[in-house]
């Protein structure tokens, strides 16, 4: 893959494929030419064998500080019908990367606010260092958090939920992995080393069995236990005709 236009860089290397959001002096804002980049560059690493993790980060001190305010500020001018459609080309870019069965992981810093959290927090797994900040202060500028809500109740419950959503209060990075926010709390010393080493570890991890988990994972989502269950045994048995498996488990037994 070659780099996209300027404010989304893409590089492929090593199975890895790193999206990086490029407006630092916008704090990663995302426009709706953005939003359009991220939409292509995820329908692209569906299609590229090649890519088997892909990682999202920000260029400059912070990670995204959400949507654009100036283009936010001139859709007050646009229809309702308008709105929605750009509101609902945002909310599938969470839909993409959640059917994307590939991981994907929000390598966060600074500030990862409003829609960039939402953003992060539709990845697979969210890294944060110690010093990051995470919230949805669309409250405080008279906006509602409204389309990272279905992603925020799942993670962190109702009432912790409400709190960040009608307070707009952002959260250091400890508490953000406290309540669920985040997957994992890292030193900031160090941090770029320890993410480098979780990449690396997750594209050398059968493509295959990372596929299935995923689709499973939130396939369970809302599902009664017994089907649930039985959803298992089809996913076990799917697993168990890879040639990744069979690789895997004749490598292990060779070692013993």
């Amino acid at each position: 893959m070659t780099d996209t236009p300027a404010t989304l860089l893409s590089r492929l290397e090593n199975g890895l494929l790193t999206l990086t959001l490029n407006r630092p002096d916008k704090r990663n804002a995302l426009d709706q030419a953005t939003i359009a980049l991220l939409h292509t560059a995820i329908e692209r690493a569906d299609l590229d064998a090649d890519v088997r993790v892909v990682a999202i980060r920000g260029a400059g001190k912070d990670f995204c500080a959400g949507l654009d305010l100036r283009e936010l500020l001139a859709s007050a001018d646009k229809t309702t019908d308008e709105n929605e459609r750009a509101a609902l080309h945002f909310g599938s870019l969470f839909l993409a990367v959640r059917e994307l069965p590939k991981v994907v992981v929000a390598v966060t810093h600074g500030r990862t606010l409003a829609g960039g959290l939402g953003l992060a927090t539709a990845c697979d797994l969210v890294l944060a260092p110690e010093s990051g900040s995470y919230g949805y202060p669309e409250i405080q500028r008279g906006f509602v958090p409204a389309m990272v809500m279905t992603l925020l109740r799942r993670l962190v419950g109702e009432k912790i939920a409400f709190d960040l959503v009608a307070t707009g209060r952002v959260v250091a990075a400890a508490e953000a992995y406290r309540i669920g926010l985040v997957s994992r709390v890292m030193a900031d010393d160090g941090y770029q080393d320890e993410v480098v080493a979780l990449l690396g570890r997750l594209t050398a991890t059968s493509a295959s069995a990372l596929a299935l988990t995923k689709r499973q994972f939130y396939q369970l989502d809302g599902m009664p236990f017994e089907e649930g269950i039985r959803l298992g045994a089809r996913v076990n048995a799917t697993a168990r005709t890879t040639p990744d498996f069979r690789t895997a488990i004749t490598a292990f037994l060779d070692k013993k």
